[in-house]
């Protein structure tokens, strides 16, 4: 017998640790929660640098934990919620560390990723699982949370909170300027292969600045490999044409340099979802990462897409029956990315005569396709 859902949930959890795309493509499904129960209390269990980003979001209330922390960590963390009973816990994080945090919380029904979607056997951790969607985006995959639940209202919104001072850190490095921003790099981790060259980029940032008049701002973290792509970048560049600001913003001042930006191009990686979040025009570059699955997803058509190119050049598969997800994890698969390609995108966005490319909503509202 399924476990039941509560018809008007008074206290609902939602654990989502991880990372900064995907808390930002799970905004709108909070919203959707608001919307439909605007009485009820909502608390999220969410990283420490995950915090930093949405800090403030209206009528959330979050409980941190720093996964450097471990196992005395969740203890601290099960402690003080152990006077806290939810409703309703919406599983959202497909990693087996979540799973386990999720072990000391106390919740009437745990719902979670259905068995094709659910990573690290999360199913056996839950009661409920959404229904199965085969082939969805992430922001989709969350959606089906709220859909479960019997919420109708699907439309996007976001509302992120950035602060004046956000913005007074952003002006620091721009002062009035129209600037084009790029993010080159993504999370450095071990196989992620998702960065771009630094002679791509260069002939981009080149192009703006000649024919649109536009600076480019670099962003990303202080890692030595951030940093070395960006001095290869600006070696490569008009000195004026390029202000670097790799490592020297808090992750308001960049959502605040993101939001003041004519137009982002990034790899898959936090800023370019941070950017549609903020309802800024954004390219994508893909090649590893499937974007069917992971597109900034307002700004999907302005995706340079050679993921299909990738998985049959590096993994000799078809990909349109290939595991939905899978990853491209060669180092030459983002070569497939020329710089007229990205250009092409840019152009469409910043010629004037283009403008009907860019979405006219000013409230950043989408409502989901009929088929997703």
């Amino acid at each position: 017998m399924k476990h039941p859902l509560p018809t008007r949930p008074t206290h609902i959890g939602v654990l989502r640790l991880s990372a900064l795309g995907d808390v930002c493509n799970l905004v709108p499904t909070v919203r959707a929660l608001q919307r439909q129960w605007p009485e009820a209390r909502i608390t999220w269990i969410i990283g420490k640098g995950e915090y930093s980003l949405l800090a403030g979001l209206s009528g959330v209330e979050f409980i941190v934990y720093d996964k450097s922390t471990g196992l005395a960590g969740m203890r601290a963390l099960w402690r003080q919620l152990a006077d806290t009973r939810f409703d309703v816990l919406l599983h959202m994080q497909q990693a087996l560390r979540a799973s386990v945090l999720s072990l000391g919380l106390k919740a009437d029904v745990r719902v979670g990723f259905d068995k094709d979607r659910a990573k690290d056997r999360q199913y056996w951790f839950t009661h409920r699982q959404i229904d199965p969607r085969p082939r969805a985006h992430v922001l989709e995959s969350f959606m089906d949370f709220a859909r479960l639940l019997g919420v109708e209202d699907t439309s996007l919104h976001w509302d992120l909170p950035i602060p004046d001072q956000a913005y007074e850190e952003a002006r620091r490095y721009t002062g009035d300027a129209r600037y084009m921003l790029i993010s080159p790099c993504a999370n450095p981790r071990l196989r992620n292969f998702r960065n771009w060259s630094a002679e791509g980029y260069a002939a981009v940032v080149e192009h703006v600045f000649v024919q649109y008049g536009l600076k480019t701002v670099m962003t990303g973290g202080g890692s030595t490999q951030e940093r070395e792509m960006g001095q290869r970048i600006k070696a490569l560049c008009q000195p004026e044409a390029v202000i670097d600001a790799i490592g020297a913003t808090s992750l308001k001042g960049l959502l605040a340099l993101i939001d003041r930006a004519q137009v982002v191009v990034g790899p898959d990686s936090g800023p370019v979802h941070m950017a549609n979040a903020v309802n800024t025009p954004v390219v994508g570059l893909y090649a590893t990462t499937n974007p069917d699955r992971a597109a900034p997803y307002l700004w999907r058509k302005q995706v340079v897409n050679r993921y299909p190119q990738a998985v049959k050049d590096f993994l000799h598969e078809d990909p349109e029956t290939i595991n939905w997800g899978r990853r491209v994890r060669h180092p030459e698969a983002m070569s497939l990315i020329c710089a007229e390609d990205v250009i092409d995108h840019l152009d469409g966005l910043l010629n004037e005569a283009h403008s009907d490319a860019l979405p006219t909503s000013t409230d950043q509202e989408s409502e989901f396709p009929d088929e997703a």
